[in-house]
């Protein structure tokens, strides 16, 4: 069982905030506030919550449709193009408008496997475990193989160790990442994420491993304070 003591205790909660997407997790009075709005609001659900809809909502949703396609050529090259306007909203703090535009990227093509790697990110930035990888199950039953699904999944379970300090849960979360790492051994979100729950469990060899792996594809996620942190502790 993983012994939490000493200065690595306090590397725990500073190395957690920098896993998760670029945005603070949200206050539960602001998930509350959330959840009482789209009680009445259809396009804060994942897939509009399976709503049936006015005529005038599919009128709406038709000329979305026909704009997007006529915009990037084809209903799939619009659903990435929402996809990533969605996250760009979420890396701003904007939840809602990037679960609208998540709704759309699905509206657009809901084989689209990356609309549920959206929605999860969106449970996720309000800390509902649960229901975040409810939302990549789903994703991943369209792809298996999909390294964004599989890498958000294991930070889902980083966020449940984080909670409960469970190794399990640590566990469980390495095993998703090395799935999405066999996939693609370039995304660096996935080897710094790596490099993190190696540290965690106080396993330097790979700790350190993933951690220059990260630095040679380019280190984009790694922070001054993770890497002194790692070094200060492994790097004998």
């Amino acid at each position: 069982m993983l012994s939490v003591k000493s200065t690595f205790a306090k590397n725990i909660m500073l190395l957690f905030a920098l896993l998760f997407y670029g945005v603070s997790f949200s206050q539960d009075s602001s998930y509350a506030q959330w959840q009482l709005e789209a009680q009445t609001n259809i396009r804060m659900h994942p897939k509009f919550n399976n709503a049936r809809k006015s005529p005038e909502q599919i009128a709406a949703d038709d000329k979305l449709i026909a704009e997007y396609v006529a915009q990037e050529g084809s209903r799939q090259k619009a659903s990435e193009k929402l996809m990533m306007l969605g996250f760009n909203y979420l890396y701003k703090d904007d939840i809602k408008t990037a679960m609208y535009r998540f709704n759309q990227a699905w509206l657009l093509n809901p084989e689209n496997e990356n609309a549920f790697w959206g929605f999860g990110a969106i449970y996720l930035s309000f800390g509902d475990i649960e229901k975040a990888l409810a939302q990549y199950d789903e994703g991943l039953k369209m792809n298996p193989k999909s390294t964004n699904l599989l890498t958000d999944k294991g930070t889902a379970y980083m966020y449940k160790y984080q909670q409960e300090l469970l190794p399990a849960d640590m566990d469980r979360a390495i095993e998703l990442l090395l799935q999405s790492y066999a996939i693609d051994n370039t995304n660096q979100n996935t080897v710094f994420k790596l490099s993190a729950c190696y540290f965690f469990k106080e396993d330097c060899p790979n700790a350190l491993k993933y951690l220059i792996e990260c630095e040679a594809l380019g280190g984009q996620p790694i922070t001054d304070e993770y890497r002194d942190a790692v070094k200060a502790k492994c790097a004998k």
